[in-house]
C-alpha cells in the first residue's frame, strides 16, 4: 500500500478578502488552470509546519509571521495540512514565481465560484476542494466572532 501524497496550504487573508494563485495550464498538475491556494507538496522527512513557510517563501516570497493549523483535509488523492494567517504585505510587494496570475477574492467571489484574471485574460474556476475549505474557514470565523 502506497501512501497519499501530502500537502501544506495555506489560507492568507487581508481583512475580508483571500489570496489566491492561479494554477498553470499544465494538464498533469492538481487543478490547472484553478484558482487555488498557496502551498505544495512536503519534502521527505519534512513536517507540514515546515513546509507551509517554506513554499510561500519560494511561490511568492513571503516571510508569514505567524502561520496556525486550520485542519487536516484528506481526499481519496492527497492529503492537506490547512494553515491560515494574515498577509501583512501589499499584493504588490509579493513575487509570484508559480502559477499564472495571484489576486484578493472576495467572500461574493469565494461564494461564485470564479474571478477573472487579467493575465489569463478570463473568468477561470475555483477549485472544488479550495472553494470547500473557504467555505468552512469562513464559517468557523462567523462563529469565533459571534463568542
Amino acid at each position: 500500500m502506497t501512501s497519499k501524497p501530502e500537502v501544506a496550504i495555506a489560507i492568507l487573508y487581508q481583512g475580508d478578502r483571500f489570496l489566491l494563485q492561479l494554477r498553470d495550464d499544465i494538464p498533469t498538475i492538481a487543478w490547472p488552470g484553478h484558482w487555488a491556494f498557496f502551498g505544495g507538496h512536503l519534502e521527505p522527512g519534512e513536517s507540514p509546519d515546515v513546509a507551509v513557510y517554506r513554499e510561500l517563501q519560494e511561490e511568492i516570497g513571503y516571510d508569514a509571521p505567524q502561520l496556525a493549523r486550520f485542519k487536516r483535509s484528506e481526499s481519496e488523492t492527497v492529503v492537506r495540512h490547512v494553515y491560515h494567517g494574515p498577509l501583512v504585505v501589499p499584493v504588490e510587494n509579493l513575487v509570484l514565481t508559480e502559477g499564472l496570475d495571484l489576486g484578493l477574492w472576495s467572500v461574493e467571489d469565494i461564494r461564485r465560484g470564479q474571478r477573472y484574471s487579467a493575465r489569463a485574460q478570463a473568468e477561470r474556476p475555483i477549485g472544488q476542494p479550495h472553494q470547500e475549505l473557504l467555505l468552512s474557514f469562513l464559517g468557523q470565523r462567523r462563529i469565533e466572532q459571534a463568542i
